[in-house]
């Protein structure tokens, strides 16, 4: 296709309703399209287009069926339902999708949006640009038990620290992905293969109504669009550049989940995995990508931020089980107290040859632990009590009692 396209033809439709007429044109993500309005710009191809013809200078199918088109009255119906249209340029344009250009392609899908319809009161770039920016949770819709649990918590976590939760809005791991986050009162982004306008699957139908009031309903889709096969897998480029990350949470060998993950690696975002079962099919893709190094481990929302925040603003949190009281014990306290027997008393000196420490410095030892309430004492001599609930300290002799203690 050549330049002269710019000319007259090109001044007569603007940029915004240009993008709207060829969003209708083709479907969504076609990497031709794409390529085309980032050489020429959107007026310049949508003239060009009108103004094919064939060799008998009769309209091409492209140019009938573009001249049929009404992007004008797309544009004033969907402003009358509060839904807007995005292009890039716009404030609101998240300018993380601009990475999409540079990405390549998946099944034949690519490139940056032509445009986005947007349902809802927050502004988009602000839910995926400022601070932790947003993070994308996506799994199998056939999800267990285990698997909406976790989603679920996870990004309940995640909004709880003012992170966007992106999702697809899908049964299983999406749909509990969503209300997660608006268990928390946080924000949340539904990417739709549909228009903004249509419930789909309609189960989720007061969901997604939910979503659109509280945060945003997000597709490249006119209003009014069905969602087929192929705009599943264009859609899921989206919800991967949006996000700083992917986190998958169960997905099987052939998934759309993984699909995502994909994207989020070609566009270097972070993708994460959360493990399951290894007996689990539904998470046997998921382990493959941890397996393969594609995906960081990650089992709760702290892991995640740990991964995607800007570099100083998240302490990492070393996991460990919970503490016990003998875990204050120092090794000398704990050589003393293995010694001592469970039921059966036993006198100081006995204690003393099984520790293999001197009788004096186990004495005192003994004392301290006594105060801490690790062992106790009777006519026949020393043996094991139950440790003190909460775990309390050990008293500040039994310290002074290892300095004394000699072999």
């Amino acid at each position: 296709m050549s330049a002269p396209g710019r000319g007259a033809r090109a001044a007569e439709v603007g940029d915004r309703v240009a993008r709207v007429a060829l969003g209708r044109l083709g479907e969504p993500g076609d990497p031709r399209i794409a390529r085309l309005v980032a050489e020429l710009g959107a007026p310049a191809v949508h003239a060009a287009l009108l103004e094919q013809r064939d060799v008998c200078g009769v309209e091409t199918d492209v140019a009938a069926r573009l001249r049929g088109l009404d992007p004008e009255t797309d544009l004033a119906r969907a402003a009358a339902a509060g839904i807007r249209f995005l292009c890039p340029g716009d404030h609101e344009w998240p300018a993380a999708l601009s990475d999409l250009d540079h990405a390549g392609a998946l099944n034949q899908r690519g490139g940056a949006p032509l445009g986005l319809w947007v349902r809802g009161p927050r502004r988009l770039d602000e839910l995926c640009g400022s601070g932790t920016g947003a993070v994308a949770v996506v799994g199998s819709r056939s999800a267990t038990t285990y698997g909406t649990g976790v989603a679920g918590s996870m990004a309940a976590d995640l909004a709880g620290e003012g992170v966007a939760v992106i999702s697809g809005a899908a049964f299983g791991i999406d749909q509990a992905a969503h209300r997660g986050a608006l268990s928390a009162r946080g924000p949340t982004i539904a990417v739709l293969a549909c228009g903004v306008d249509r419930a789909y699957p309609s189960a989720h139908r007061e969901l997604l109504a939910y979503v659109a009031d509280t945060g945003l309903v997000v597709s490249e889709l006119a209003p009014g669009c069905a969602p087929t096969k192929l705009r599943f897998l264009a859609r899921n480029r989206l919800i991967a550049a949006l996000g700083r990350g992917t986190v998958v949470v169960e997905a099987a060998f052939r998934s759309g989940a993984l699909n995502t993950a994909n994207w989020a690696s070609l566009l270097n975002r972070v993708v994460m995995g959360v493990p399951g079962p290894v007996t689990s099919a539904p998470s046997e893709g998921v382990h493959e990508l941890i397996r393969t190094r594609d995906a960081s481990l990650v089992t709760r929302g702290s892991d995640v931020l740990e991964l995607v925040a800007p570099t100083g603003t998240v302490v990492p949190v070393t996991h460990r089980g919970s503490e016990r009281p003998h875990d204050r014990l120092t090794e000398r306290q704990q050589q003393v107290l293995d010694a001592v027997p469970v039921a059966q008393a036993a006198p100081a000196s006995s204690v003393a040859r099984t520790a293999g420490l001197a009788v004096a410095g186990v004495v005192t030892i003994l004392r301290g632990l006594r105060e801490a309430g690790f062992v106790e004492v009777g006519e026949d001599g020393w043996r094991l009590a139950s440790p003190p609930a909460g775990g309390s300290a050990v008293a500040g002799p039994v310290l002074t009692a290892e300095r004394q203690a000699g072999p």
